[in-house]
């Protein structure tokens, strides 16, 4: 192993803290609270309205700008909603065409349900690659794969 100069190490220490602190911002997510939420072209009320949002949509906080929030969902759309509508409540979107929805966190348990491309549920805990969410019909609880869900 060769040494390393310790002016170099405190660089690379600098650069991982830095690439961390990059990271952890871009994993910001809130998701709407409210009923309806408009998604605009501009932080403005005057801004146009690209579409609506249903309470518990997550999306990713691109940037603040005073009482706005800079935002991109999970398709990739990005657009402005007012801070104070949003929260921090978890929710997850579905990302599969359908997605089978299980009994247990495994593809041995079995399957109870399902759920469709863009449904929200709320999100109960996270096990390992798998999801404890809130059933669609508010009956109980049901398992997801993570890798078919985006949210937290």
């Amino acid at each position: 192993m060769v040494p390393v100069p310790p002016a170099v190490a405190r660089v690379l220490a600098l650069l991982t803290l830095a690439a961390c602190a990059l990271g952890a911002q871009a994993q910001e997510l809130v998701s709407v609270r409210s009923p309806v939420v408009n998604l605009r072209a501009t932080p403005s009320t005057e801004g146009e309205v690209l579409w609506q949002l249903r309470r518990g949509y997550p999306l990713q906080v691109l940037q603040r700008q005073g009482d706005w929030i800079r935002v991109r969902d999970f398709e990739g759309d990005e657009g402005w909603v007012a801070a104070r509508v949003t929260g921090e409540e978890r929710h997850h979107v579905v990302r599969a065409r359908t997605l089978n929805l299980r009994s247990g966190p495994g593809l041995e348990w079995q399957v109870v349900g399902t759920a469709r491309y863009g449904d929200v549920l709320a999100t109960v805990r996270r096990q390992g690659d798998w999801v404890q969410l809130r059933a669609p019909d508010g009956s109980g609880t049901v398992w997801a794969a993570s890798d078919h869900l985006w949210g937290w």
